[in-house]
């Protein structure tokens, strides 16, 4: 086949590749509480299901790992050597600030809004359809390619290690869940639990309830706290020093103060703002001390762990970064997380310790510990990845670092690649989360010709 025929074919494709993503985002496949055959809850089972559905449906051998996860396969030879192709269906709360339906799929123009369209189901579509294009157009395969669909890599990863103890997970593949060109390395990461006891004295905090996932940069935050209408100006006065949104109100007897920050993921700082580190330097402006002001002075909105001594780079890895995710007040005890992002060159055991030196009072717990992931750029696999994206778009054979975590360090050489390009806004986690119809279909066809590289027993024609 030429390599015009190729792209025709691809091209054909758009409809119904839309259809099928606009379908996925329908279904809002939230993590929730176990069920029979549905250990990431029956949202979670439903998209599984439609997922294993529609696979089949267009011709691939499927098969369901106890509602784990789920996997695609085209192809002779064996399922250690396959190219793996890691996605995942599961998406992460919608949050504050939506303009449009989180789970419409609603498409404006060349734009499809909606929870996980760009983390992690368009991508997972992208790559679906590649395969329809390569089955459709019979190019001969000298290797296995194995579509992997997991339920948990927003928290925790735990389908993937599931999929490890039933099933073979290829040596070698990538996660369309990131950006180009190529991301060869991943930041370590680390979760720590803080705990720490409220006294009695000062600033007396009623309620106090953000976040709800620790890799997610809160968009809003607000606390309950025992004063009067007099706050009302000093909160005003404390937001105009500090040039963000904070406000407070009267409720109920009590002052509502409501810090509005910007919405993000947390191994991307730089384009948001922690609405619960606003909220903490509010709080101790006001009077409140202890655990409290502790944290609004060690962390408050700096996401680098400075205040924490932890501030780091590496030139491969770029920052660490530091997101306090999700706080609670109950009972006088105080509860946080923080979501950490280490460099390569820098020792990740170490980090705990230091955090403990700088929050004096609080109890700190090692919740999560991953290593950083790093595949060389001389290797097969990611030279095979730089050509298609190259011979499709024209673009620079580059690689990057992440902060993020993707599936690709569940491979023993795996990378992730695509679907962001270098020029677009980062919507993962965000309000108004959006995906370009037209970017999408040049990641099917980047991914066609990434499985033609590495798996192809032969190339397209020019003629």
């Amino acid at each position: 086949m030429t390599h015009k025929e190729f792209n025709e074919l691809l091209e054909s494709l758009r409809e119904p590749m839309v259809k099928t993503l606009q379908e996925w985002v329908r279904i809002p496949s939230l993590k929730e509480e176990a069920a029979k055959n549905a250990p990431f809850g029956q949202p979670l089972r439903e998209m599984l299901d439609k997922v294993l559905h529609d696979c089949r449906e267009l011709g691939f051998d499927v098969k369901d790992y106890d509602g784990y996860a789920g996997d695609a396969k085209m192809g002779e030879g064996s399922d250690e050597d396959a190219l793996g192709i890691l996605a995942h269906i599961d998406v992460v709360p919608v949050g504050d600030g939506w303009t449009r339906e989180p789970f419409g799929a609603q498409l404006e123009g060349d734009l499809l809004y909606g929870r996980g369209t760009s983390d992690d189901k368009g991508p997972l579509a992208a790559a679906l359809y590649a395969m329809v294009a390569i089955k459709k157009a019979g190019i001969p395969l000298k290797r296995k390619i194995t579509l992997i669909f997991g339920c948990d890599e927003e928290s925790g990863m735990e389908d993937m290690k599931h999929y490890k103890k039933v099933a073979t997970m290829p040596k070698t593949g990538f996660s369309p869940d990131a950006s180009y060109p190529i991301i060869n390395l991943e930041k370590g990461m680390i979760g720590l639990g803080l705990t720490a006891n409220v006294p009695d004295a000062g600033l007396r905090v009623l309620e106090l309830k953000v976040g709800e996932r620790q890799n997610v940069i809160p968009g809003k935050a607000s606390a309950l706290v025992l004063g009067d209408e007099s706050f009302i100006d000093k909160v005003a006065q404390i937001s105009k020093k500090y040039a963000w949104p904070v406000e407070a109100k009267m409720e109920d007897g009590a002052v509502r103060i409501l810090a509005t920050g910007i919405n993000g993921h947390a191994a991307y700082p730089k384009t948001a703002r922690n609405a619960i580190g606003q909220l903490l330097i509010t709080l101790k402006e006001l009077g409140a001390g202890g655990p409290i002001a502790t944290l609004a002075e060690a962390i408050g909105t700096d996401s680098y762990g400075e205040g924490l001594g932890i501030k780091s780079q590496d030139k491969a890895s770029g920052p660490l970064t530091c997101n306090l995710g999700i706080i609670r007040l109950k009972d006088s005890q105080l509860t946080a997380t923080l979501d950490i992002r280490y460099p390569l060159l820098i020792a990740g055991e170490r980090i705990q310790r230091i955090v403990e030196a700088h929050l004096e009072g609080f109890e700190v717990k090692q919740t999560s510990f991953k290593l950083p992931h790093y595949v060389p750029a001389s290797s097969e696999l990611v030279q095979g990845l730089l050509n298609a994206y190259h011979e499709v778009t024209g673009r620079e054979k580059t690689t990057l670092s992440t902060g993020g975590g993707t599936y690709a360090r569940m491979l023993q050489e795996g990378v992730a690649f695509g679907a962001s390009f270098p020029e677009d806004p980062d919507v993962a986690h965000q309000a108004d989360e959006h995906v370009s119809i037209d970017k999408l279909m040049l990641s099917m066809k980047i991914f066609a010709h990434a499985i033609i590289n590495l798996a192809g027993k032969e190339g397209l024609r020019n003629a």
